[in-house]
């Protein structure tokens, strides 16, 4: 199971959304606009820049979140976000002996394909320990020839060997990172990966990112979700039909927490 935690975030997000869109439509100092901005106004200030669709404002401000126990498979869905900054747990430098693995709930419902399942990631496992044992045993003749000493060579070959050992591992495979993103893009995130047509790992990754910026920046967030919580769903044909469901579980998932 996923776990995402709120990292760190622009100190008064709103505030600093409304600053920055009232600077657009006034003369004055910075300083000044910025002390005039009561929680009313700010609140005001949002929803107009969401009623015009002014949305540059929305981007100085941003939030970073740490997330663990996800696949690498979800890795190379969120990395096409490309407004973003990421902070990877590296293969090629981070060996995986004994490695955690998800698994996708389907899978686990059903005896019999979870033991198959589990069979894999074990071969998988065991695949990997047996190239990068063997690789890291060429890799340290060939260092201790050019004439390293003997734990230096060691050190050199681990790291050489499961570069490349790595190409065995399973999209299963578990990995962590570290996410910034600021809100325009979030918005965006959130309308694509919080749809129930998103596979099943990012859209929960998704949802609790959702719902941590929602505590912290309700105003920004008032209308984020799947296209469907503001209007018209955008998949067309192949709308899952259920929008006033999803309207009310965001609605709980945004005011509740």
């Amino acid at each position: 199971m996923p776990t995402v935690t709120l990292l760190a975030y622009t100190p008064e997000p709103a505030k600093t959304v409304a600053c920055a869109a009232k600077l657009c439509y006034s003369s004055s100092n910075i300083a000044d606009l910025r002390e005039g901005l009561t929680d009313e106004k700010v609140k005001s200030f949002v929803e107009m820049l969401s009623d015009l669709g002014h949305a540059s404002p929305i981007e100085h401000a941003s939030f970073t979140f740490g997330i663990e126990g996800v696949s690498r498979a979800l890795l190379a869905q969120i990395t096409r976000h490309r407004i973003a900054s990421f902070s990877v747990k590296s293969q090629r430098y981070v060996s995986e002996g004994g490695f955690e693995f998800v698994t996708p709930p389907e899978i686990a419902e059903i005896p019999e394909a979870l033991e198959i399942y589990k069979k894999s990631m074990a071969d998988a496992q065991k695949v990997y320990d047996e190239l990068s044992y063997t690789l890291a045993k060429k890799h340290k003749e060939t260092f201790l020839k050019e004439g390293k000493d003997e734990k230096t060579a060691a050190r050199m070959a681990q790291k050489k060997a499961i570069e490349d050992a790595r190409f065995v591992l399973p999209n299963a495979c578990e990995t962590k990172m570290v996410v910034t993103m600021n809100t325009r893009s979030l918005l965006n995130f959130f309308s694509l990966r919080c749809c129930n047509r998103a596979q099943w790992e990012i859209r929960e990754v998704a949802n609790l990112m959702l719902k941590l910026v929602s505590k912290v920046a309700p105003e920004l967030f008032a209308k984020a979700g799947p296209a469907c919580v503001r209007g018209k769903c955008s998949e067309g044909n192949m709308s899952c039909g259920k929008m006033q469901e999803m309207k009310k579980f965001y609605e709980d998932l945004k005011n509740n927490g």
